[in-house]
């Protein structure tokens, strides 16, 4: 499979003009996926380096045979430690594409899609125990409330985790759709559906600490002026980016030093998060959330 088959990637000509790539740097992209973005990093290197992430086997199918590059199989919230391991102390620039890939999004038995039946899988890790199957069939009902009050931000969450609690077990996409169909708003139901995967994913896969402890190690490893560029596809992640980036915190709450000066190891490039345009949405119906932020190190 060809990295263009297994995900378009989103915004790639902003991502290169905001990653302001050296011919000479060392660069990471720690969302690696089919490989386009890292493809349009190393088209823009010379004796330059690339490290890359990923955590799902499916994707390192996709690694170039290219001595710039490195793939690195684990989560970005090992970013420190991995750079270190390999004996890389700073980096000019990093990338992060927190989407899902087309390609897990398209494979069934992966169990991410609305559009097909599956197991209640969701794990970007397939090599980790916990999935969708377990938050559904043997979380309490409590917890299964907050999961979807917090992550899908998801009226009358207490309700639905009670008919789920009822319906157990649940083994497909389908079994679970059935089951908490009646609560699905008319016309808004591929909405409805969308913000229950998204709380479940993001349990399954602990994304909003994840993502937490991968901004707070990008400070430590940026060059100075290198740069911090990432793609987010909902408001809680968003909210994270952009807060930390403003603020160095996830509160957003602003720090100053004794002249008034902000204290925040990053500053923002844009006051606004860029998004893609008519043309790529067009082309690529995947990208239509997708809020891209850039900073630099101080």
């Amino acid at each position: 499979m060809s990295g263009s088959e297994y995900h378009k990637p989103v915004m790639p000509r902003e991502v290169i003009e905001s990653l302001n790539i050296r011919p000479d740097g060392v660069y990471v992209d720690v969302t690696f996926g089919g490989g386009g973005h890292s493809g349009e990093i190393l088209s823009k290197l010379e004796t330059g380096r690339l490290i890359a992430f990923d955590q799902d086997p499916d994707a390192w199918k996709n690694a170039p045979d290219d001595k710039r590059f490195t793939l690195v199989q684990t989560n970005f919230r090992n970013l420190t430690a991995e750079l270190k391991a390999l004996g890389i102390q700073e980096v000019n620039g990093i990338l992060a594409d927190l989407g899902v890939s087309s390609h897990q999004f398209d494979t069934p038995e992966r169990g991410f899609s609305l559009r097909f039946d599956g197991p209640l899988d969701m794990r970007m890790d397939t090599r980790q125990k916990k999935s969708a199957w377990n938050v559904i069939n043997e979380y309490d009902i409590d917890d299964i409330s907050r999961i979807l009050a917090v992550y899908g931000e998801m009226p009358r969450s207490r309700s639905l985790a009670d008919v789920i609690g009822k319906s157990r077990p649940i083994d497909t996409v389908e079994e679970l759709k059935k089951a908490v169909a009646r609560f699905a708003p008319f016309k808004k139901e591929h909405k409805f559906y969308a913000q229950l995967f998204q709380a479940l994913r993001i349990e399954v896969n602990d994304e909003l600490k994840a993502l937490e402890e991968f901004l707070e190690q990008t400070p430590g490893v940026l060059a100075k002026e290198g740069r911090l560029v990432i793609i987010s596809y909902h408001s809680l992640e968003d909210r994270l980016v952009k807060n930390y980036m403003r603020a160095g915190n996830f509160s957003g709450r602003e720090e100053k030093d004794l002249y008034g000066h902000p204290v925040r190891p990053l500053e923002p490039l844009f006051r606004k998060a860029l998004v893609p345009d008519d043309t790529e949405i067009n082309e690529n119906n995947r990208s239509r959330s997708a809020k891209l932020r850039a900073a630099t190190r101080l």
